[in-house]
């Protein structure tokens, strides 16, 4: 598992677009992970898949909520990553109100959630490989803080936790 003080891996997410704008076009576009790290400080949380119970109810709008209190602490951007395609993140980010607030990144093939070696084998249950739960604090494309949930729970990842660390 990634620690403390080490270097977020360079693999690269995906981000869906609504809009045209800016060389971005309408439709999935890449976010290479080290390139889009640097020089800010992430508030990035992972969590088992888009649209489930915790993680539509409680894991998302906690950060949609405290958006404002994370930016005012020095947050440049809060980024939600799961094992999904672009499409299912999109759809998600749409039903969450994540726009301007939470980007809502799409890790399809759990790359990134390999190369940090933080998978959940969720195979038993149907949904096959995914990210566990957990939230980080990002700076300059390094971990700063990291909070990682025991299995079935929402304990230490959420909003709030992650506030008090960026206010450090």
């Amino acid at each position: 598992m990634i620690q403390v003080g080490e270097q977020l891996p360079d693999v690269t997410l995906q981000e869906y677009s609504e809009v045209e704008g800016n060389g971005c076009s309408i439709g999935p576009n890449p976010v290479k992970v080290r390139e889009a790290t640097q020089g800010k400080t992430i508030a990035l949380f992972a969590l088992p898949g888009a649209f489930t119970p915790t993680c539509s109810a409680k894991h998302v709008p906690g950060y949609v909520e405290k958006f404002a209190e994370l930016k005012a602490s020095g947050v440049d951007e809060i980024w939600c990553v799961s094992v999904n395609d672009a499409f299912v993140m999109g759809a998600w980010a749409r039903d969450q109100k994540t726009a301007g607030k939470v980007r809502m990144l799409a890790d399809g093939s759990g790359e990134f959630a390999k190369a940090i070696g933080l998978t959940l084998d969720l195979n038993a249950r149907g949904m096959g490989l995914r990210s566990q739960r957990y939230s980080m604090l990002v700076k300059d494309g390094k971990v700063a803080s990291m909070n990682v949930e025991a299995p079935g729970k929402f304990e230490v990842s959420d909003a709030g936790t992650l506030l008090a660390q960026a206010r450090g």
